[in-house]
């Protein structure tokens, strides 16, 4: 909503459910939500969008291995962020190696 403008847009999908259309827009909403959090995440702590990687399929391999990356980092037990794991990786071997399983 801008200058108290209001607007309505209209979205078509094609699905097997049969669902009443609230439901399935909730669906709809939370997957974007996912979506969008996880690009989020690529973007502004692992840089993505700043990548220039540009030479044939560099772009789409890199993104596969921050992804994995990203997972591994996230799926780590510590409770701490995200950001704070991935520095701690950046500055020490031993929790790099914890983080990659490579000393299980």
């Amino acid at each position: 909503m801008a200058n108290g403008y209001v607007g309505q847009d209209t979205r078509y999908y094609i699905s097997s459910l049969r669902l009443p259309a609230d439901q399935i827009a909730t669906y709809v909403r939370g997957h974007w939500g996912i979506e969008n959090q996880l690009h989020y995440m690529l973007d502004v702590f692992w840089g993505e969008d700043s990548s220039r990687k540009r030479v044939d399929n560099a772009a789409a391999n890199f993104g596969t291995v921050l992804r994995i990356a990203h997972n591994l980092v996230k799926t780590h037990p510590e409770k701490i962020s995200v950001k704070r794991k991935r520095k701690k990786a950046d500055r020490t071997d031993s929790y790099r190696e914890q983080i990659l399983r490579l000393n299980t």
